[in-house]
This record gives structure tokens, C-alpha cells and sequence, in this order.
């Protein structure tokens, strides 16, 4: 009778989400949930709490689904109120949480970040996720701005111009917090080297 295809596209979707349609909304979330997550994990730094601020980015986009408009992409709307889940978590917080260093689970092969190519030895393999573990505890260690700029822009794969409709920040502005994140980066990274 009137069975519902697989694979609908996206703005079809989001028609059936403003309709209030829970199911069309958990496809649309099982596009975007992981990139989502990753992103408010590492601007948090807590696994367990950026689930549950990506639950809360996921109800409040579903409540306010009727005022996406399409004047940017779904992707882009979506993670614009993660971003700003992530950042009300992080002002609540304080100071504390931002220091926090976030252990990444075990790489499951969806984490960017994570996947470093496998050589055949196993000093080389736990010499990589040493490595990306040591990545990881620098991305955390730049401040939330430098943080989510990089991450978005290295991590995500944005562009700027989508950054920007994300962070609602103007391009030259996001361009040279990712420049200021890679020279922070690479001092934290040093410091974690002499650290060993």
C-alpha cells in the first residue's frame, strides 16, 4: 500500500519532519549523528557528556525543524545548533571542563581523526595510535574557539563558507583561527613530545 522508500531524499524528509514524523527524523539523524557527535565531543572533551548534548541538539532540532528554512543546508542547520548545544555545555561548565583531555574509544574506523593508515608491524600500529591519541590531547587542549574552528575545517571537512553558516562568524575571522589552532597545535604537540 503506501510503504515508505528506503532511501528518501533529504527534502523529503524534512517535509515529513515538520509534520512531526519521529521516524523521518531518525533517518535524517542517522545521516548526520555521527559527524554531529564528533564534533561536540571534541569541542567538550567528554564522550559520555557530548552524548548526552547531542541528545539535547537532536530534541531542540526536532522541536524547531518547522523554522528550517532551507536557506542552507540541513547538515549545516543541524550542526549550527550543536555547535551552540556544545558551547552553552562548555559556558555552564567553566574553565574546568575545557582543560579536560578527552580519551578517545577504541577506533571503530568512523573517527577521521583516528584513522591512520595500518603498516604490517605491530610497533608500527601502536606507534600511529599513540600518535592520534597525542593529536587528540592537543586538539583538546586549544581553546573552544581555535578548537571547533580546527575541527570543523580538518576534521569535518567544511568549507569556509559553510563554517561560517555555522559558527555564524565571517570567513577571514574563521581562517585565521584555524591558522592561530594549527600553530597551537603543533606547540601543544611539541610539549606533549617532551612531556614523554
Amino acid at each position: 500500500m503506501g510503504e515508505t522508500p528506503k532511501f528518501e531524499d533529504e527534502s523529503t524528509l524534512i517535509l515529513r519532519c515538520q509534520q512531526q514524523d519521529h521516524q523521518a527524523f531518525g533517518q535524517l539523524i542517522d545521516r548526520y549523528g555521527r559527524t554531529v557527535l564528533n564534533v561536540i565531543a571534541r569541542m567538550i572533551g567528554n564522550q559520555t557528556d557530548a552524548e548526552d548534548v547531542a541528545q539535547e541538539a537532536f530534541v531542540s532540532a526536532f522541536k524547531s525543524i518547522t523554522n528550517f528554512r532551507a536557506d542552507s543546508r540541513f547538515s549545516t542547520w543541524l550542526h549550527r545548533i550543536a555547535v551552540n548545544k556544545a558551547k552553552d555545555y562548555l559556558r555552564t561548565q567553566g574553565r574546568r571542563q575545557e582543560r579536560e583531555i578527552f580519551k578517545p574509544k577504541e577506533n571503530d574506523g568512523s573517527d577521521p581523526i583516528m584513522d591512520l593508515p595500518d603498516e604490517r608491524t605491530p610497533e608500527h600500529g601502536a606507534s600511529d595510535k599513540q600518535t592520534a591519541y597525542h593529536v587528540e590531547q592537543a586538539i583538546q587542549l586549544l581553546s573552544p574557539l581555535y578548537r571547533v574552528a580546527f575541527v570543523l575545517k580538518h576534521v569535518e571537512g567544511m568549507d569556509y563558507e559553510e563554517m561560517a553558516q555555522v559558527l555564524g562568524v565571517g570567513r577571514d575571522v574563521l581562517k585565521m583561527r584555524v591558522y592561530k589552532a594549527r600553530i597551537k597545535l603543533s606547540q601543544e604537540l611539541e610539549w606533549l613530545k617532551e612531556d614523554l
